[in-house]
């Protein structure tokens, strides 16, 4: 699977879409610790309290939103 993946990748002329994977294994194959800033760390807390306290939306919920708000621009 590798080599197979590899021969694509080999092939691939435009610049744009081996810079998308070479980002994507940069980001992967990244082991440093990612640093939350304080205001990054609140949010995170708060939608953890969120979901706990079931204040969530399912897909069809989130979309209908989406649209709704869409639609009013």
């Amino acid at each position: 699977m590798k080599s197979d993946l590899l021969n694509k990748i080999n092939e691939l002329d435009d610049i744009r879409i081996i810079k998308e994977i070479k980002k994507f294994l940069d980001f992967e194959l990244d082991e440093k610790i990612y640093k939350l800033n304080q205001a990054q760390q609140d949010r995170i807390q708060e939608a953890r309290t969120e979901y706990k306290n079931s204040q969530t939306l399912t897909d069809e919920q989130a979309n209908n939103e989406i649209d709704e708000w869409l639609n009013e621009k």
